[in-house]
């Protein structure tokens, strides 16, 4: 028996915001339901943003503890800084310059709901 990875859901208090920030980070398009938003960009599984109006966001690494936690590569960490923080994302670790981090390594950041994820230099 065999797996394969379809969908990744992530619970979100505020459908609307999660689900704009995935999508202006990864791309593609974004199917909208009343409890759910359906994310596809071309080769990743689907990000379900699942509405949750009693979720409490991660406070990691010290507090609420992460629920998931996504890791995704790049050449060009300063680039992927700035768009994180232009779709609304936010700095963990490290917090300053990324330039310090460009030339290996990984930055930690959390999406508006709080969710943890990593972007790792390649």
């Amino acid at each position: 028996m065999n797996f394969s990875l379809t969908s990744l859901v992530v619970d979100s208090g505020d459908l609307e915001s999660e689900s704009s920030f995935w999508h202006r980070l990864l791309g593609g398009s974004i199917t909208r339901a009343e409890t759910h938003h359906f994310l596809q960009a071309d080769g990743l599984p689907v990000i379900v943003v699942q509405h949750a109006p009693q979720h409490v966001p991660p406070q990691w690494p010290d507090g609420t503890p992460q629920q998931i936690h996504f890791d995704l590569s790049t050449n060009d960490v300063v680039a992927a800084d700035t768009r994180v923080l232009d779709a609304g994302g936010r700095r963990l670790r490290p917090t300053g310059d990324p330039v310090v981090s460009a030339q290996g390594g990984s930055r930690v950041y959390a999406s508006p709901g709080g969710h943890p994820f990593c972007i790792r230099a390649v």
